[in-house]
């Protein structure tokens, strides 16, 4: 059975990258003391408690799923943000867009008697039209111990590579088996899945994934997280989960305002800030940066 390698939470970014490149996935252990896990747990209990299992196989009859994590939790949004993650982000993302985007948040809890969940790919949010590119980073962020008994996700480093109709032998499956606190860091190309908790109590984990800023995000954000808790935000977050342009002439809108009352073309943060700010279209460097892409592909 393979092992996933587990690094010091201060490793840099560029040592993360390069064990991601080669295996897909890491866990960084110990990345939040107890206390700021204890406020993210304290936060999404009630809401967890409260959300009703899956109705088919693969979001699971015996787990929950709980989203719209940035309106409903303030501890949750200091995981969204933390440096290391988002350094890693930086590295990861970067190299395809102008901006990444939070792709998803949500509380993941396996209760007993789920079974394991078919081994997936992230990336097939999108189908398997994406070639050739890396759309996604992901979080999951163990907010109870994850054991291999009560469900710590299956993962199979080194798949990267494999043809997307593959299926994964038992002894290329491993564990993200980790403490409280610390988290899994995967790619969206590599294949894994929820565990199967035969243990009796939950496992719980804080779902959290990037992708690349001209992709369209899994959940809603704009819906899970609209303007009038949005601009209540610190501005980066608001920029993160989507109000601001993906890239150049992506995600302007017009406000529908009877006619004279406001203007026809803006950027997103308008609906928070009611404020003009530079071309409505996005900035003269994106603009010239899509430029030299297509110069230099002609």
């Amino acid at each position: 059975m393979p092992s996933l390698v587990t690094l010091a939470p201060d490793t840099p970014a560029d040592e993360i990258i390069a064990v991601l490149a080669r295996d897909g996935a890491l866990i960084l252990r110990d990345v939040i003391d107890e206390a700021q896990l204890a406020r993210v747990n304290d936060e999404l209990k009630p809401y967890v408690d409260a959300t009703e299992p899956g109705r088919d196989d693969f979001t699971g009859n015996r787990t929950t799923r709980t989203g719209a994590l940035v309106a409903r939790s303030p501890a949750t949004r200091e995981l969204i943000m933390h440096p290391a993650i988002r350094a890693a982000c930086d590295k990861f993302l970067l190299p395809n867009c102008e901006r990444y985007q939070l792709h998803l948040g949500q509380v993941i809890r396996i209760m007993p008697g789920q079974k394991a969940q078919a081994i997936h790919r992230d990336r097939w949010a999108w189908g398997t039209w994406l070639k050739g590119i890396e759309p996604q980073l992901n979080t999951i962020w163990a907010l109870s111990d994850f054991t291999r008994e009560n469900g710590a996700t299956q993962v199979c480093p080194g798949s990267l590579g494999w043809p997307d109709n593959y299926q994964p032998k038992p002894e290329e499956i491993g564990y993200a088996e980790m403490r409280a606190g610390s988290v899994l860091v995967y790619s969206g190309s590599v294949f894994h899945g929820g565990g199967a908790n035969t243990a009796n109590t939950d496992r719980v984990g804080l779902n959290i994934t990037y992708t690349l800023g001209w992709l369209r995000q899994e959940e809603n954000q704009y819906l899970a997280c609209p303007p009038e808790i949005a601009r209540t935000l610190d501005p980066e977050l608001a920029r993160l989960i989507g109000y601001a342009m993906g890239q150049y002439a992506l995600g302007y809108y017009t406000p529908p305002l009877p006619p004279g009352e406001g203007p026809e073309v803006v950027d997103p943060s308008y609906a928070l800030t009611g404020e003009l700010s530079g071309s409505a279209l996005g900035s003269t460097a994106s603009l010239e940066a899509i430029s030299s892409q297509v110069r230099a592909s002609s």
